[in-house]
Formats: C-alpha cells, structure tokens, sequence
C-alpha cells in the first residue's frame, strides 16, 4: 500500500490518478494514525524548503513519518522539495532537514557559467545512470523526466546519486540510500518514465 503524504503541497491528483490507472493500492492521507497500513511512503513537495518543513512539523506527519520510516524500515521517495527535506540542511531555509541522506541542498550555481542558462531549471531534460539499476528499469533515459527547480540536493557520499542530469553543469537528480529515495523532477508530470518509476519504486523499494 503506497501511502501518498497529503499535507497541502504537491500534485496529489496527479500522482493518484497514476496509482488508479496503473491499479497500485494506495492512500492519500495527513493522518498519521494510518501510517500503520502504508508499506511505501511517497512524499510530494511544491514550493520552498521552510514551509514545508514547518507544516510537516505542526501537523505532526514528520515524527510518525520518522517513526515508519527509520524504525520500521518503510521504504519512501521524496520529489521535488519532498527530497529537498531528505538531507541535513538547505541554502533555501534556516530549518533541518530529516538527514536521511546525508547532504546539503544548495541554489544552481550559474554565475561561473560562460553562458548560464536560465533559473528555474524548467521542462524536459534527458538523464543519465544505470538502465539496469532496478529504480530504472524500463525508463527512456533520453526521453527524460520534467523538472521544475532551482536548487538541488549534493549528497555527501557520491555513492547515493543514482542519476544525474545536466543543465549548466551535472547534478544529482535522483538519490538513494538503502529505503530511503529522492527524485528531483516531477514523476506524475513525466509521463510514460514517471509512471514506470513510481511503479520501479513500489514493485523494487
């Protein structure tokens, strides 16, 4: 059961309709009582990395979250801010991040660039990994993923970026260690390679 984190940010609709059409069982709740019957988390984030980590707080998802997450091994993905919220810290923000995966979150650095592109960091873009790591399994790497942001996350170990994609210059778009998963662009807005990822995610996590 895919439990999708309602706390008033993200594109929640989009990503039940992909779990309706492609028949993945899930929730969409802010009611941490019901935690208990998710076996996956998906944790959507629109916006900047303060707020949302104060309504996360206030409405008290995080600690049940912490609780399922940490303790109980329940396999999650952050997208977008949601994986923002997976490190130790952000540019964005005075606030903590979770740090699950250990890393800083820090504004696209274009000011070194010869020619910068411009921020946000906006539409299609190809990326590049593993085509036979399981998150990636079946995924058009060429075809790409939407991507909407201006900052990005820098684990501290290399070893948990799983993909990368390039505007400007490389960054990490998609992290993991072990349970625990971020996504940079936006899976639900991605079409065929959003669809095949969250069902990667739930089939393999």
């Amino acid at each position: 059961m895919l439990c999708i984190i309602d706390y008033g940010s993200g594109n929640i609709a989009a990503i039940a309709n992909i779990c309706e059409r492609e028949r993945i069982p899930h929730i969409i709740t802010h009611d941490p009582a019901r935690f208990d019957a998710a076996t996956h988390f998906l944790l959507p984030g629109v916006g900047a990395f303060d707020p949302t980590v104060e309504t996360l707080r206030v409405s008290g998802i995080l600690p049940a979250l912490e609780t399922a997450v940490m303790e109980q091994r329940k396999p999650i993905m952050g997208i977008c801010v949601g994986m923002h919220l997976l490190a130790d810290s952000s540019d964005e923000g005075r606030h903590q991040g979770l740090g699950w995966i250990p890393g800083h979150v820090t504004r696209i650095d274009i000011q070194a660039l010869k020619q910068p592109p411009h921020l946000p960091h906006m539409g299609w873009n190809d990326i590049a990994g593993d085509p036979g790591d399981p998150l990636l399994m079946g995924v058009d790497l060429e075809r790409g993923f939407y991507f909407l942001h201006s900052y990005f996350f820098e684990p501290h170990n290399p070893e948990d970026v799983v993909a990368t994609v390039t505007y400007g210059t490389e960054l990490p778009c998609i992290v993991r260690r072990g349970h625990v998963i971020g996504a940079q662009f936006h899976p639900e807005k991605s079409h065929a390679n959003g669809i095949r990822l969250i069902k990667n995610f739930v089939g393999v996590a």
